[in-house]
Parts: structure tokens; C-alpha cells; sequence
């Protein structure tokens, strides 16, 4: 993995991140919505909206139909947007370890990697 993939997940992580786009997609998730009805579920202006509406697109998460003189949004990557859901409510236990199991971990990997790199 070079550090050009690496940044450009940064970058979608935090372009994700943004809690606007967060409810976005939770509205999304429960089927298809016109801007209007986005609009007045979150609470925000259209201009507002609209930016955000354009970065989920950039990012071909969400594209739209017309149905006349209404413009309405869907997710086009379903499972990414559950996984990212399932992540972000997720339970992770926060494991202590002892001065020693840490270094004796940090040798597993090691030898696994000399291993693998041979």
C-alpha cells in the first residue's frame, strides 16, 4: 500500500466525518429523499445542503434522479455506507496488556514479517 492510497482513504474518512453528511446518509439509508425533504428533516439551508449533497457525490457514494422539477438522492454504494455504520456503532473493548505481552507481540510480528518479506 503506497502513501497516495493511504492519504486518499485519509481523505474520504474525513470528508465522512463531517456530522451534516453523517445524518445525510442516515436519511439515505431509509430509501431515496428530494433535496426538499432532506432540507426539512435536517434542518439547514438548501445552499448548505447542496455542498454537502456535492462531496457525497464526488466521493460516488450518493447520485440523484429528477422526478420533474425535484431533485432526488440515493446511495449508491449501499455496503459501504452499512459497514461504515456498523463500524462507527460499534463496541470495542479496550484491551490492557502488561510491559510484556506487548514486546512479546511487537517479536511475533517482526518474525512474521522477516518471514514473509524472505
Amino acid at each position: 500500500m503506497n502513501t497516495l492510497d493511504i492519504r486518499d482513504k485519509a481523505e474520504v474518512l474525513k470528508l465522512l466525518g463531517h456530522p451534516t453528511r453523517l445524518l445525510i446518509l442516515e436519511e439515505l439509508v431509509k430509501g431515496a429523499k428530494c433535496v426538499t425533504d432532506i432540507k426539512d428533516l435536517l434542518e439547514i439551508e438548501q445552499s448548505n445542503l447542496s455542498q454537502h449533497l456535492s462531496v457525497l457525490r464526488k466521493l460516488k457514494i450518493i447520485d440523484f434522479y429528477e422526478d420533474g422539477a425535484l431533485r432526488c438522492y440515493y446511495i449508491v454504494r449501499p455496503q459501504m455506507v452499512d459497514t461504515l455504520f456498523a463500524f462507527l456503532s460499534g463496541d470495542y473493548p479496550v484491551i490492557r496488556c502488561s510491559r510484556e505481552e506487548v514486546r512479546k507481540e511487537g517479536g511475533r510480528r517482526q518474525t512474521k514479517t522477516a518471514v514473509n518479506d524472505k
